[in-house]
C-alpha cells in the first residue's frame, strides 16, 4: 500500500491596499447607533458617569480652593 497523491484546493483571502471600503458598516449611521445604545442602556451609563462626574467636579473645586488658599 503506498501513498497516494491527493490533490488540494487553498483559498487565499487578502484585502487590497487600494480598497477603500473596508468598514463601512462601522460609520453607517453612528449618531443612530449611539443614540439606540445610550437609550437602551442609560442606567448604565448614568451610573458610570455620575461618578466620573462627581470626581472631576471635585478636584476642579479642590484646586481652584488651592490656588486662592493664600488670599486668606
Amino acid at each position: 500500500m503506498g501513498k497516494q497523491p491527493v490533490k488540494m484546493k487553498a483559498v487565499v483571502y487578502a484585502l487590497s491596499p487600494f480598497q477603500q471600503k473596508v468598514m463601512p458598516g462601522l460609520w453607517k449611521d453612528l449618531p443612530g447607533k449611539i443614540h439606540h445604545k445610550v437609550s437602551e442602556n442609560w442606567i448604565s451609563a448614568t451610573l458610570l458617569l455620575s461618578p466620573l462626574v462627581g470626581v472631576y467636579t471635585y478636584v476642579q473645586n479642590y484646586q481652584e480652593k488651592e490656588k486662592l488658599e493664600h488670599r486668606y
